[in-house]
Parts: C-alpha cells; sequence; structure tokens
C-alpha cells in the first residue's frame, strides 16, 4: 500500500493551458501552499457553517500573513443548499466589498461548496480565478478534480453549471479525522466507482481494504484519494468537457441523480445516491448480458460493506423514468446509462425499458 510522505503528493491535470496541480498531504490548510496559488492580493473564501469554524480562520490567518486581503461568506450546509439563492449570496458579498476581477475565490469545503464557489468563479465578472480546497472524501477523490462546476434546479441536479476549471485543487487529508462517519463513507461511493469503472486492480484493491478505509487508516486513505485522483485526472485529459469517454464517470449516477431529486435534495447524501445507483446499474448490466450474478454480487458486497444502502427508496416507476429523463447525458429523450461490460470496462448507451422496469423492480425488493 503506497504511503503518503510529510512532504505532499503532486499531481497533475494535463489540460494544456488550464492545466493545474493536485496536492495531497497532511498540514496543507494552514501553510504557505494556498497563497502560492493566488495570482493577485484579493481573496475571497466561501465555506459553510459546518466547516467554516474548524479551518476558515486557520486558512484566513496563513493567507493574510502572505499579505491577502481576505473576504469571507459562509453559507449554510447541505446539498439544499446548493441553489441560485445561495450563488446570489456570493455574488452579493463580492460585489459589496467591491471584489474585483483579479480575486481569487477559494472553495473551502465539500461537493456543494466546490460546485458552486466554481460555479461563482466561472461567472462573477465572466470568470475570476479559484481554488478547490476539498474538506470531504468525496470532493477530495472526485468531484474538486475536473472543472465541472454548478447549482441544483428542483427539476434536476446539476443541471445549471459550467466547465471551469481551478487554478489548483488542495486536499488536506488532515480534515477527514473531523468527517462524520456517515459523509466518509458517501466518500467512498465514488472511489469504488473509480475501480469498478476503470481499474480492475484498485477494485480487488478496494475489496480487500474495505474495513480499513471505514476505520480510517491513514495509508489506505492516502492510496485511495491518490489513485482515484489519478483515474479522475486522465479521463479529463482526454476528454475535460464530456463528448464522450467521461460520461463513465457517471457510473450510478443516473440511478443516483434521480433519488436525490425524487426524495428532495439533502434527504440522502449524493454519495449514498450514487452508492445504491452503483448497485443498480450493476443489476442492470447483468440482465443486459454485460457481466454476470458474481460481478453484481461484488458490487452490492463492497457497497453494503462501506456503509452505503444497497436497496432504493419507493418510487413509481412513471416517477423513477420521469425523474431519469432530467439527465445531462440524454438525447432525443433517450435515458442513457453506464453500464459495466465487463467490471473495469463501461459503456454508455440507451437500454430496452423493460429491462430497466426489471432493475427498478427487483432493486425495490
Amino acid at each position: 500500500m503506497a504511503q503518503l510522505s510529510s512532504s505532499p503528493v503532486h499531481l497533475q491535470v494535463d489540460l494544456g493551458e488550464r492545466s493545474y496541480p493536485i496536492y495531497i498531504g497532511q498540514h496543507l490548510l494552514g501553510g504557505a501552499l494556498l497563497a502560492q496559488h493566488v495570482a493577485g492580493k484579493r481573496v475571497a473564501i466561501v465555506t459553510n457553517t459546518t466547516v467554516g469554524p474548524l479551518y476558515l480562520e486557520r486558512v484566513a490567518s496563513a493567507l493574510q500573513a502572505a499579505g491577502k486581503q481576505v473576504t469571507t461568506v459562509v453559507l449554510p450546509d447541505g446539498e439544499e443548499e446548493k441553489n441560485w439563492g445561495s450563488l446570489m449570496r456570493v455574488f452579493d458579498a463580492l460585489l459589496s466589498e467591491k471584489c474585483d476581477r483579479k480575486t481569487t475565490l477559494v472553495a473551502l469545503g465539500g461537493g456543494v461548496i466546490g460546485d458552486l464557489t466554481g460555479f461563482a468563479a466561472a461567472t462573477y465578472m465572466r470568470g475570476v480565478p479559484f481554488i478547490q480546497v476539498p474538506t470531504t472524501l468525496l470532493s477530495q477523490v472526485d468531484s474538486s478534480v475536473g472543472g465541472k462546476t454548478g447549482i441544483n434546479h428542483p427539476l434536476g441536479k446539476n443541471m445549471i453549471g459550467a466547465f471551469y476549471q481551478p487554478q489548483a485543487v488542495i486536499a488536506d487529508t488532515g480534515t477527514l479525522e473531523t468527517l462524520p462517519s456517515r459523509e466518509l463513507s458517501a466518500g467512498l461511493a465514488e472511489v469504488i466507482k473509480h475501480g469498478a469503472i476503470i481499474d480492475v486492480p484498485f477494485f480487488d484493491w478496494i475489496e480487500a481494504n474495505i474495513a480499513a478505509l471505514v476505520q480510517r487508516n491513514p495509508d489506505a486513505l492516502a492510496y485511495a484519494i491518490r489513485r482515484s485522483c489519478e483515474i479522475k485526472a486522465d479521463v479529463v485529459r482526454q476528454d475535460e468537457r464530456e463528448g464522450g469517454l467521461r460520461a463513465i464517470l457517471n457510473f450510478g449516477h443516473t440511478f443516483g441523480h434521480a433519488i436525490e431529486a425524487g426524495l428532495g435534495y439533502g434527504e440522502w447524501l449524493h454519495g449514498e445516491a450514487v452508492g445504491c445507483g452503483m448497485v443498480m446499474a450493476a443489476d442492470l448490466s447483468q440482465r443486459l448480458g454485460f457481466i454476470d450474478d458474481t460481478t453484481v454480487a461484488r458490487i452490492r458486497a463492497v457497497v453494503a460493506a462501506a456503509g452505503l444502502p444497497t436497496t432504493p427508496p419507493e418510487l413509481a416507476p412513471e416517477r423513477w423514468l420521469e425523474l431519469m429523463e432530467v439527465d445531462k447525458k440524454n438525447e432525443g429523450g433517450q435515458i442513457k446509462f453506464i453500464l459495466l461490460r465487463p467490471l473495469g470496462t463501461s459503456v454508455v448507451m440507451p437500454v430496452p425499458q423493460g429491462a430497466l422496469l426489471a432493475t427498478l423492480q427487483a432493486c425495490s425488493r
């Protein structure tokens, strides 16, 4: 198992002039690393009411020590806050503080803060720099990397947004020590996803080490974060704007997003919905002859061992279809799914409605 040394791991997302580094390590929030990636004098830190009391002062003090003028924006916590109103609160703060176009936004928090702050950066004065400082496992292994930004709409998740790459991603693994167990499990869903869609040896490793990951073994978490970021960075390098390959990163998400929207954002965590969605996508893959029963059982078992739900909430079949029709991958009214063909290889395709309805019925038992 790979270990993190005292100096941070440094990965690179290669996107030409939009390339940027990912740093993974301990004790990164209070050091000089963040300030090194802030070109101007002005910084606006966006965080929430959960993360702010833990880390905002440390990050702000480090930036001020480097001579930066710091503005802070503290939003309510929760997926249900990833909306237009929160975005306007960020803009209100930036405008009232007369933040100019050389102001760097810092997203200090999980996936909601990262997505929302990135969208604010993409659109404030038609684009200002931003830096991702992810504090949850889910954001460290997935959402902070790749430049997907946005907010939710009542009719669909992440339907309003932009592709906009950060200047850097700084993942301090020490923040995972304060992460609630439910949030840790939610992050493990995206780790499992990376192995299932593209890297069978990594999936095998996750199966063998899932207990260590749940127990927050630092070496296990370090390797899971690093390998997930390597996989995501490589996919984004090949397909920055999801013209084809990048869609495989949405394995489990078509079902998962439907669960989130159907129950109301925040009822299930994103990772919980994705974990259950992966079990459903595996079932659907098996019904189409792409994988065998053993593979479905392996995915269900590792999702359950991560502390994630494997049975979806009760929604009527017509409601499932209605929710899944609002998905960015869909074309011409066809619902598209990421399926395993086989484990470690993915395909994006529409499916026969009969097979889909069979999966909905079987998985809901």
